[in-house]
């Protein structure tokens, strides 16, 4: 197995997972933990899909894709299950 496809999944979980984090601080509106949320939401993304496009080939990119979607699912269900605290 190629480590690059767990580098993936690692990161589309991360990315989700904030993502997550990030929707619930903007529910109960705390902009600091959102707007630091957000911004790490898109570095992952970006750095992830640049990666995608610039270092692998077609055949690998699309494993590589299905994979890091993966990912961001098992992230969702992290955000989910996480315990946010409130200062409501």
């Amino acid at each position: 197995m190629d480590y690059y496809l767990v580098i993936y999944f690692l990161a589309g979980t991360l990315q989700d997972f904030l993502l997550t984090l990030n929707w619930r601080f903007m529910q109960k509106d705390r902009i600091i933990p959102a707007t630091f949320y957000s911004f790490a939401v898109s570095v992952v993304g970006m750095l992830v899909l640049y990666n995608i496009i610039t270092k692998l080939d077609s055949e690998r990119s699309l494993v590589a894709i299905l994979i890091y979607s993966l990912g961001i699912g098992a992230g969702t269900a992290l955000g989910m299950l996480t315990k946010i605290s409130s200062k409501d």
